[in-house]
């Protein structure tokens, strides 16, 4: 990451910028430790979170889609809970249920784990429709209505969701649109021989996870995050984040191309990138890294004659290149 010594900045004045960019090494640092080798993905994540957005890692069993969960939840000074999801977890399991207190005969309402500032959603593929569901309106709305009565959350609320893609037997695939409320989908893959060699040697006799400590309160997030839209893009940026979106829409092998939201994630994550990186302002580099990171899982290929390889993977990079870069 960027140092900010030499950052100039207009919106946010150089000195809270460069607190706030302080803050962001010492939470990378930080996951860094737990997470090794992996850090493209950490500060993918890291942005996301920046944003305001939520994380859905993918991948096989056993490369650390839950200890990175972990690591940004120990690292927060936050209120962390976990739900493993399996196929009779109930929506209000998560949610949260009102119970007739007979002392009082009036019911009571018991908060469920979806109240707190990290939700780690394990297996979510394995809840049925109904369950995933259930988490639809605290990931875009912020709050929570059970029998009519609506509960605000807390703020900031990240979800942070883990499935397998390979094991399929007893699971139901996402919904397209709650894959939706998802800024962006990460898959950790596996690591290089020698970080792998390092990694057993340090584990050895100590596991790193269970020594993390927090570096950034949750007020001190907030505070980031609500910083990240002041964040200046300018004008041509914006019809260049425009020009990937249609070209996403009409491309021949793209059955459903983004969606307004997707550009709406696109700019707040190249917006969260920037700060990331020291700046206050966007640049072409950060909406293409936008587009590669928020699109994946956005869009829908069109299955046909010479489509069944083809993933997101190998299309949203083809439709940035194609589309020019503003000058």
């Amino acid at each position: 990451m960027n140092t900010i010594a030499q950052v100039i900045v207009n919106g946010l004045g150089e000195t809270m910028t460069e607190e706030y960019v302080s803050k962001i090494n010492k939470l990378n640092d930080n996951i860094c430790q737990v997470v090794v080798g992996k850090d493209e993905v950490v500060k993918a994540a890291i942005v996301t979170m920046l944003a305001g957005g939520h994380i859905l890692l993918e991948d096989v069993p056993g490369v650390g889609k839950t200890m990175l969960a972990r690591a940004i939840s120990g690292s927060i000074d936050g209120e962390f809970k976990r739900i493993q999801f399996t196929a009779d977890l109930l929506p209000s399991d998560i949610s949260g249920v009102n119970i007739f207190n007979q002392s009082e005969n009036t019911f009571e309402f018991r908060a469920g784990p979806v109240f707190t500032n990290v939700l780690l959603g394990d297996e979510i593929n394995r809840a049925t429709p109904r369950t995933q569901s259930s988490l639809l309106e605290a990931m875009e709305e912020y709050h929570i209505t059970v029998d009519g009565v609506t509960y605000p959350l807390s703020k900031p609320f990240l979800v942070i969701a883990t499935q397998n893609p390979i094991e399929l037997e007893g699971t139901y695939p996402l919904p397209f649109a709650q894959m939706d409320r998802f800024m962006t989908r990460l898959s950790m893959g596996y690591l290089k021989k020698e970080l792998e060699v390092k990694m057993l040697q340090d584990r050895i006799h100590d596991i790193p996870i269970d020594n993390i400590s927090s570096v950034i309160t949750c007020e001190e997030l907030k505070e980031i995050q609500e910083a990240v839209p002041t964040i200046e893009i300018s004008s041509e940026l914006l019809n260049y984040t425009v020009e990937i979106l249609s070209a996403s829409r009409v491309h021949n092998h793209i059955n459903v191309g983004a969606s307004p939201r997707a550009g709406l994630d696109m700019l707040k994550f190249a917006q969260a990138s920037a700060l990331y990186e020291g700046r206050n302002y966007v640049l072409p580099d950060d909406i293409k890294y936008a587009a590669l990171t928020v699109l994946n899982h956005r869009i829908v290929i069109k299955r046909g004659t010479g489509n069944q390889s083809l993933s997101a993977g190998d299309l949203i990079p083809e439709i940035v290149d194609q589309v020019a870069v503003p000058v």
